[in-house]
């Protein structure tokens, strides 16, 4: 289902319904380094439509940059279950009293090309948003925020994104850090049911 017919979904509320119907169809799914599983359902022109999953019970990806980034794309984002705070950075450039440097994030099939920049920053927390069941939040690009789920909780989103020409993705991540790759890591198909099953359990 594209873009705007999900986005019509929710406007509609009727997010749930159409997750549980997403459920059933062919889904693939990959551990992102942001701390979730991501569910892909739909790319096209600029626009794309994924499941986000947290849940202790799986696996993670690990990091090699912070939780906190940013988007070149529009983010629409319907929480499922669970609680999400979207907490927002406030990223201010600085030399020699910087903590972190800014990476640029290119991501293709075979995962994530990051590559440093010249950009140091020290950074503070902002506005901290906190969101539930039924509850659909937006977040423009270029913005640096992080998504963070309570310890030990349980979350699962439908998120909608829609580039914006110009951005980049961005991450915050250790000063000295170089250039690297990071492949994206599949979940087996036994994984994946257990996700797709972890998801429909809480919506049923």
């Amino acid at each position: 289902m594209s873009y705007q017919a999900v986005h019509q979904q929710l406007a509609a509320g009727r997010g749930r319904d159409w997750a549980l119907k997403a459920l059933k169809g062919p889904v693939k799914a990959v551990r992102h380094p942001l701390g979730f599983v991501c569910l892909p359902l739909e790319r096209s022109g600029g626009e794309g439509v994924c499941l986000h999953l947290w849940s202790g019970t799986l696996a993670h990806a690990e990091a090699t940059t912070s939780q906190i980034h940013c988007h070149s794309w529009d983010l629409i984002s319907h929480v499922l279950y669970g609680q999400v705070r979207n907490v927002h950075a406030v990223v201010t450039d600085a030399a020699v009293d910087a903590t972190h440097r800014v990476f640029e994030v290119v991501s293709a099939a075979d995962g994530d090309r990051i590559t440093p920049t010249g950009r140091t920053v020290r950074h503070k927390t902002g506005l901290v948003e906190v969101f539930g069941p039924g509850d659909t939040y937006t977040l423009a690009a270029d913005r640096f925020h992080s998504s963070v789920i309570p310890e030990g909780g349980e979350a699962a989103t439908i998120a909608l994104g829609r580039g914006r020409p110009g951005s980049r993705d961005l991450s915050l991540g250790p000063l000295g850090a170089g250039d690297h790759h990071v492949a994206r890591q599949p979940l087996d198909p036994d994984e994946t049911a257990q996700a797709l099953r972890l998801i429909a359990a809480r919506l049923t």
